[in-house]
């Protein structure tokens, strides 16, 4: 294990053993905040009494089997699910008091790709700029170049194989100016070459003092992760 790198079980957390992050800081310097969340789906708890941070320049990785509620979790903390019990902070305020600014911060990437597959690449792009803030057309098409699109931008996606239409949604990196990246399942369809290119992206935000936070089946290499937190404990 390398140093600095924290391995997380739910039995840590409910203990109240909270992560040092490679040094003795509080949670309060923290950009995401989950405290004692839990989730129930047809009565039984996919995790209860919940609470971990994400600060700056770290990726924390969500693991567990099918069914142990990585999806539900990241969802609720983007804002897309109800937190039913628990509390999410953004910068040590609750997030509720400050959802703009929350949103404006914060860069979902699904499971599904999010892209009307009838939509090329650069339109895909280009709409997804407007409802987002706006970048020119300049960065759009560096964004799409940067993830091996060119040639490709004005293809409809439906004629795009699968990993190229996760590329076209990846593209939303390079046009967000977002500090905290929730990713799902970003590698699905991705080659070879692309997982390592999107190795280099996560490395990239987080040297910029950007944070990550993802599930993936894909192993995520020692010098990327800082922590990575384990639901299956909590699997009845």
């Amino acid at each position: 294990m390398r140093p600095g790198f924290n391995y997380v079980t739910i039995r840590t957390l409910l203990a109240g053993n909270y992560p040092t992050y490679g040094s003795a800081t509080s949670m309060t310097d923290a950009l995401l905040e989950a405290r004692e969340l839990g989730c129930e789906r047809d009565d039984r708890w996919l995790f209860r009494g919940l609470s971990f941070a994400v600060r700056e320049g770290e990726l924390v990785q969500i693991e567990g089997r099918n069914g142990a509620g990585k999806t539900t979790l990241l969802r609720m903390l983007a804002g897309l699910y109800w937190v039913q019990e628990g509390q999410v902070l953004w910068k040590g305020v609750s997030r509720e008091q400050q959802p703009v600014g929350f949103a404006e911060q914060l860069l979902f990437l699904g499971h599904r790709t999010g892209i009307k597959l009838s939509l090329t690449p650069r339109e895909n792009l280009a709409f997804w700029c407007k409802l987002h803030g706006e970048a020119p057309e300049s960065l759009q098409k560096k964004a799409l170049h940067k993830v091996g699109l060119k040639g490709y931008e004005t293809v409809p996606c439906h004629q795009l194989s699968a990993g190229q239409q996760r590329r076209a949604a990846l593209a939303r990196l390079f046009v967000s100016q977002a500090t905290l990246w929730v990713l799902d399942e970003a590698f699905t369809a991705i080659d070879r070459a692309g997982v390592s290119e999107l190795e280099g992206w996560l490395s990239d935000q987080r040297s910029v003092g950007g944070a990550i936070l993802l599930t993936t089946h894909h192993p995520i290499p020692t010098s990327l992760l800082d922590t990575r937190i384990n639901l299956d404990e909590l699997r009845a």
